[in-house]
């Protein structure tokens, strides 16, 4: 029969056999509340399948996206239901207690399979009810409690660990409740998932190992995390003795890189630049700044550098009221739109950086700061706006 309700036993059990203000609720026996949680689990791998098959069965996209969201829909009333008969004391005090963490359980499992395998079919902008956000982040500690200590022990890099578990770890104890997406839980799910997949298989293909290669694929644009893949590479480069070594090795890498799989998909944040295209650019500017820097001596500039050094003194410096960040994604701009007629961006980075200092630093580096303008945050950018249309309101006054 293609016409019955897949999730009826299950509905049957939750809203009317738990229910604790109904009669059934106390003629349960333990041996009873055994089998049903032996075939709660047997039922939850039934409707895996029976969804599928229903899937499947059918043509048209909007009836698949119709049934996708009804199962979704009736999943998470029922979890709904459940979370509410756990805050009942008599209901926590019987034997159904267990029963009850099984079948969240299990709708957990259910849920997470539909947001997993028929993502394209659910809206993962809208809001995740609060019950079922709260469930979801309990079964993610437990799962990412029992994976952190080793992954900590396989990567052997701290920064690497802190920027990662940092993340999960913060959408976990969040106290945001309103506003969190569909988006933004199915994506943790997933990585966690991976993570756990990783320590069973631990293959590193590349110069990459597998934990850079899953947060790649997994389009994982967080600002911390560039910053530590670009400063990892550049740390190798920066210690080989020639420039035509480094653009040799900084060639090795790119290609490496660009061999690696990326879901366009999936991403971390939506509303930020894709994680390759982000580094792709950083790879494509670093080696092309070798490449033209590659007829220069380095023991001149050193020289040059020592003997000069009064030449950029505080003193000389002027402060601009924005941070790094800010200054570069302005320099940036003024390239790109061709307002600064330089050789390349580097030159206009190692022209005037030198020159000027922010509240906070006196002396800038040319070169950190241009690394900073291949990673732009939302908040610059506003800081930014904010700045050049106060000097467009002052030069309207003139």
């Amino acid at each position: 029969m293609t016409d019955n309700y897949p999730l009826e036993w299950l509905d049957s059990l939750i809203s009317i056999t738990l229910n604790p203000a109904k009669i059934y609720f106390q003629d349960l026996t333990k041996e009873t509340i055994q089998k049903l949680s032996e075939r709660a689990l047997l039922e939850a791998a039934h409707i895996q399948s029976e969804l599928k098959n229903r899937v499947f069965s059918l043509h048209k996209e909007s009836q698949i996206r119709l049934l996708v969201q009804k199962y979704h829909s009736a999943m998470i009333i029922l979890l709904d239901t459940l979370t509410e008969y756990q805050r009942d004391n008599e209901f926590e005090r019987s034997d159904c207690s267990n029963l009850g963490k099984t079948l969240v359980s299990c709708l957990d499992e259910l849920l997470f399979f539909i947001e997993r395998r028929f993502a394209n079919f659910l809206s993962l902008e809208e809001r995740v009810p609060n019950t079922y956000l709260t469930v979801s982040r309990r079964e993610l500690k437990v799962k990412l409690d029992k994976i952190k200590k080793g992954l900590i022990a396989e990567v052997a890099d701290p920064a690497f660990t802190d920027i990662v578990l940092g993340d999960l770890y913060r959408f976990i104890d969040g106290r945001k409740g309103y506003g969190v997406s569909f988006r933004e839980l199915v994506y943790r799910r997933e990585l966690v998932e991976k993570l756990e997949q990783l320590r069973q298989t631990k293959n590193q293909t590349s110069l990459f190992n597998a934990h850079n290669e899953l947060l790649v694929y997994m389009n994982f644009n967080s600002r911390s995390y560039i910053k530590y893949f670009t400063q990892s590479i550049a740390d190798k480069i920066n210690g080989l003795s020639s420039k035509a070594e480094r653009i040799d090795s900084l060639h090795f890498h790119f290609k490496e890189f660009r061999q690696m799989q990326s879901n366009q998909n999936t991403v971390l944040y939506p509303d930020h630049q894709s994680l390759t295209v982000t580094l792709t650019a950083w790879f494509t500017d670093e080696i092309s700044y070798l490449e033209k820097t590659l007829h220069l001596e380095v023991n001149p500039l050193k020289n040059y550098r020592r003997t000069n050094s009064d030449a950029f003194a505080v003193k000389d410096r002027v402060t601009v009221n924005l941070s790094a960040d800010q200054i570069a994604l302005i320099l940036k701009a003024c390239d790109d739109t061709r307002l600064l007629n330089a050789r390349s961006l580097n030159e206009v980075f190692k022209t005037i950086i030198p020159h000027l200092s922010t509240p906070n630093k006196k002396e800038l580096s040319f070169d950190a700061v241009r690394r900073k303008s291949y990673v732009v945050e939302e908040n610059d950018k506003k800081m930014v706006v904010q700045a050049l249309e106060k000097i467009m309101e002052k030069i309207m006054s003139y």
